[in-house]
C-alpha cells in the first residue's frame, strides 16, 4: 500500500477512536430552505439547492424526509472522487438516528453461525485486517427523470451516483470469525433506520453467502480517508462493489446468516427488474419475468461541456468525463462528434480500481459554424457496452444508454 493510502488510513483511525461522536452531531429540519434552483432536463425537473443537511455542501433536493439528496453534476468534473460532502444521498425509511454514538455503537453477527459477535468500531478497526478499495455507489433510480413513459419514484437526474475510496474490513473476516454453519445459503444486513409506523417493513438486504464470502464485499467505516458522514451511513456501511446502492446498507448494526432464502420485503418484492438484456421491457408489456437488481452496467458522461453548449469553432477543444464498467474495469470509451456516424478510441486516465470512476478525454475541432451532436459510450473488460436505444422497465432501475449531447459552434 502506497504512503497516500496510509495517511488516509491514519485519518480515519485517529476521527473515529479519538472523536467519533463528534462526527455525526447534528440533525437536519423537517423544511429545508433553499437559496436557489436549478432545472434538470426533463418534465417536473426543477430542483431545490440547499446546503441545510449536516455534512453536506450545496446538493440538489429531492425530499427531505427521509432525506434524497442529488450531487450537482459539475461535480464530478472536479476529479474521480466524489467529495464527501457532496455524496449523494438516499435513504428509504424516514426514522434515521440523527446522532450516533461511536463509543457505545455495536454491530451484531448472529444466525447460522458458530460464534456471536457483538463488536464495537474498536474491536472492527482493531481484530480484522483494515483493506481500501474504489468502487462507485449508484442508485438504481440514477437518471430516473429520463425514462420515456414516466415512470414513478425519485426523479433524479444523474447525479445519484458518487465515487469514493472507502476503508473498512472485509465482511469475509468478519463471517470467518463468527463460524458459519453448514446448511447457510445467504447473509443478510439490517441498519439503525426505522419506518415512521410499525407496519413498516424494515429495510432489510441480503446477499448469497458465496457473494459474501468473496473478499470484496467490506464492512466500511471510511470514505475518502475520513469517517463516514452521517447521512452516508456513519458509522458503519456495507459496500458492495459491482453493485446497485441498494445493497449498501447504511448505519449497519446487525448481520445475520440465515438458513433459507430471504423473503422480506425487500429482497422478494422491492427492487425487481424484468430478467431482460438491460432489463428492458416495453411499457405495454405485462407479467414479465422480474430478478433481484444486482449488477450494475457500465455508463459513461461528459463533465465538461453540457447540452446546447456555445463553443469556438475552428478551434480545438479538449472534452471530457468518466466512465466506469459497473461490476468490471473500462476496457475503452468511444468518443463520437458526429452523431455516431464514425468513432474513436479516448484517451483514459489512470486506473484506480475495477470498480472506480475512470477519466477520459477526446479533441474535436469543429471545422465549421453549426450544431454537433457528442456522443460516448463505456465498454467493460468483458466487452458489454452501452446500449443505442435506451431501456424502459416500470421501475425506473438500471437507466442506460450511449450518452448524447449537443453543441453549437460558432
Amino acid at each position: 500500500m502506497n504512503e497516500q493510502s496510509r495517511m488516509m488510513r491514519r485519518r480515519v483511525l485517529r476521527s473515529l477512536v479519538a472523536g467519533g461522536v463528534a462526527a455525526a452531531t447534528s440533525a437536519w429540519t423537517d423544511v429545508v430552505h433553499a437559496v436557489d434552483a436549478i432545472t434538470l432536463p426533463f418534465e417536473n425537473g426543477l430542483r431545490p439547492l440547499t446546503t441545510e443537511f449536516p455534512q453536506k455542501g450545496e446538493m440538489l433536493l429531492l425530499r427531505s424526509r427521509p432525506p434524497l439528496l442529488e450531487t450537482p453534476f459539475q461535480v464530478f468534473d472536479e476529479g474521480v472522487f466524489t467529495p464527501n460532502d457532496r455524496f449523494f444521498v438516499r435513504w428509504h425509511l424516514a426514522s434515521i438516528p440523527a446522532q450516533v454514538d461511536a463509543r457505545t455503537f455495536r454491530l451484531r453477527v448472529h444466525g447460522a453461525v458458530a460464534r456471536e459477535l457483538d463488536l464495537g468500531i474498536a474491536d472492527v478497526m482493531r481484530d480484522f485486517k483494515r483493506v481500501e478499495m474504489a468502487a462507485v455507489n449508484q442508485c438504481a433510480g440514477n437518471s430516473r427523470g429520463f425514462f420515456k413513459p414516466r415512470v414513478a419514484g425519485g426523479e433524479w437526474g444523474n447525479g445519484a451516483m458518487g465515487n469514493a475510496l472507502w476503508t473498512g474490513v472485509r465482511l469475509r473476516d468478519i463471517l470467518e470469525r463468527a463460524g458459519v454453519k453448514a446448511g447457510a445459503v445467504q447473509v443478510r444486513f439490517n441498519g439503525l433506520d426505522e419506518g415512521v409506523i410499525p407496519a413498516t417493513p424494515d429495510f432489510i438486504k441480503s446477499l448469497s453467502l458465496d457473494h459474501a464470502r468473496d473478499g470484496e464485499v467490506m464492512v466500511a467505516f471510511g470514505m475518502n480517508g475520513d469517517p463516514l458522514p452521517l447521512l452516508n451511513g456513519f458509522p458503519l456501511r456495507l459496500i458492495v462493489p459491482g453493485w446497485y446502492s441498494t445493497y449498501w446498507v447504511k448505519m449497519l448494526n446487525d448481520i445475520e446468516v440465515i438458513d433459507t432464502p430471504d423473503q422480506n420485503f425487500w429482497m422478494a418484492k422491492a427492487y425487481q427488474i424484468p430478467d431482460t438484456p438491460y432489463a428492458s421491457v416495453s411499457p405495454q408489456e405485462t407479467a414479465v419475468k422480474t430478478v433481484s437488481i444486482n449488477r450494475m452496467v457500465p455508463r459513461s458522461f461528459f463533465t465538461n461541456v453540457s447540452d446546447g453548449s456555445t463553443i469556438d469553432v475552428a478551434k480545438p477543444h479538449t472534452v471530457r468525463g468518466i466512465a466506469f464498467g459497473g461490476d468490471k474495469g473500462v476496457r475503452e470509451v468511444r468518443f463520437s462528434s458526429d452523431n455516431g456516424a464514425t468513432w474513436a478510441s479516448a484517451r483514459l486516465g489512470p486506473d484506480s480500481g475495477k470498480y472506480s470512476f475512470r477519466r477520459w478525454q477526446a479533441h474535436f475541432a469543429p471545422s465549421k459554424a453549426g450544431q454537433y451532436t457528442l456522443k460516448v459510450k463505456a465498454i467493460n473488460d468483458d466487452g458489454v457496452a452501452q446500449p443505442d436505444t435506451p431501456n424502459w422497465n416500470p421501475g425506473g432501475y438500471m437507466r442506460n444508454v450511449v450518452e448524447a449531447i449537443t453543441v453549437v459552434a460558432a
